[in-house]
């Protein structure tokens, strides 16, 4: 059995406080974080469970759980995805939201943590079938959300398609013409340049500030596990800038090739046939030993606690590149820290989506349009910027990465709390 996510949420955030209270870190303005403060962060500030009454193509009704947590606006509207997942439950999109208020804190946006779900397989779905859902889901919840208030985006199971019908929805509902109460829609619909490459590309410019101090050279080998949106753009900008990506997998399976792959051919057989099961020059392994191989670089880009204590022991990369949120659990963190594996955190290193989601929301509210190579410059200055001052604060407080971000996120949230 999986572990509640919410838990690690919080194992996470206790492990970050307690440096303060030790004494390990003292040079920053902030010499302790507030009581309160940690109170706030360990509970949401509003949860939202809904009824989803949808008609199906053969008239029946089915009803569906929807989730929204708002867990933190100290710093600015409720911001996170919407996730589409036939094991979305509420403590799943708790810890999601909890993530998301550091992530944006760490991207340093003026932005707050929410996260949206619903129980469902979106693939068991029809067209028609996931419309009209996507349409319930925010007549359910209009009512709390809002460019200025809470602002969703696309997440597991969800597309640029499902915003637009959304942000339609929202439209039709209160007259709002700016669009900005939802971001990640379709370019040709008031969404954003680079907005569904984002997570991806911004993981790796994450990664290229950071390359040099974590000890990889160009050309190192990597595995990409879950080549869904984030990890299929991943694994392009990394074989592009000369990376050599020899293991990639889907939800069933992976393909491995240590002499490398040629990721379009991956991606295009897995478009054509459905499967990884089949394709040459490669040979299928599991998710699980997709985990284990030996590659400088592994990239984790599925789903929550898939390194655990359990298999922390065996990864042999140098460097866990977090492009999921939570992938790996407490527990699994002491291990790796003990054995000089650097894990760069899911709220760093995945927070391109959230960034280039907050220029598409300043774009709607000034009746802009960008290019993608302005928004990726952006992107690159401001994910270079807060990867380095977060390596910064690792070397001084001798710890891991993933504390250190959570300093950094703690801090920024401590002054928001006092300012208000």
């Amino acid at each position: 059995m999986h572990a509640n996510p919410f838990e690690n949420a919080l194992k996470q955030l206790a492990r970050a406080a307690r440096l303060y209270r030790n004494g390990i870190f003292g040079q920053g303005k902030v010499k302790k974080f507030s009581t309160e403060l940690l109170a706030r962060l360990a509970q949401p500030e509003r949860e939202i469970n809904v009824a989803i009454p949808v008609r199906m193509d053969d008239g029946s009704v089915r009803i569906f759980d929807g989730y929204r947590v708002q867990h933190s606006n100290l710093r600015g509207p409720y911001k996170g995805g919407i996730r589409f997942h036939h094991d979305t439950d509420i403590n799943e999109v708790r810890a999601l939201a909890f993530w998301m208020t550091l992530k944006t804190a760490v991207a340093g946006i003026p932005f707050g943590g929410g996260k949206g779900g619903v129980t469902v397989d979106p693939k068991k779905l029809s067209r028609g079938e996931l419309e009209r859902l996507s349409r319930a889901f925010v007549r359910a919840l209009a009512p709390v959300l809002g460019a200025r208030a809470d602002i969703p985006a696309p997440d597991v199971g969800t597309t640029p398609e499902i915003m637009e019908w959304m942000a339609d929805e929202y439209k039709e509902i209160t007259g709002d013409k700016t669009r900005a109460a939802f971001t990640g829609k379709p370019v040709a619909y008031s969404g954003s340049e680079g907005r569904n490459a984002a997570t991806g590309v911004g993981g790796f410019f994450v990664f290229d500030a950071l390359r040099a101090s974590l000890g990889i050279t160009k050309g190192a080998t990597l595995a990409v596990q879950g080549i869904g949106n984030v990890g299929a753009h991943a694994a392009r900008v990394f074989e592009e800038n000369g990376y050599k990506v020899v293991a990639l997998s889907d939800s069933k399976s992976g393909v491995y090739n240590p002499n490398g792959l040629s990721v379009s051919a991956v991606l295009e057989y897995k478009k054509k046939h459905g499967t990884l099961h089949g394709f040459s020059s490669a040979r299928i392994i599991s998710n699980e030993k997709l985990l284990l191989l030996p590659v400088d670089v592994l990239i984790p880009a599925a789903l929550e606690n898939q390194i655990t204590k359990q298999n922390a022991h065996a990864v042999k990369a140098k460097v866990i590149l977090e492009l999921a949120n939570g992938p790996t659990t407490p527990e699994a963190d002491d291990i790796l820290f003990r054995r000089g594996t650097s894990v760069v955190p899911d709220i760093l290193a995945n927070a391109g989506g959230v960034a280039v989601s907050y220029f598409e929301w300043k774009q709607n509210l000034k009746k802009e349009h960008w290019s993608e190579k302005e928004v990726f410059r952006k992107l690159r200055v401001l994910l270079a910027r807060e990867a380095r001052a977060i390596f910064s604060r690792f070397r001084a407080l001798k710890t891991d990465l993933r504390r250190a971000a959570f300093v950094v996120a703690l801090e920024r949230l401590e002054k928001a709390l006092r300012e208000k």
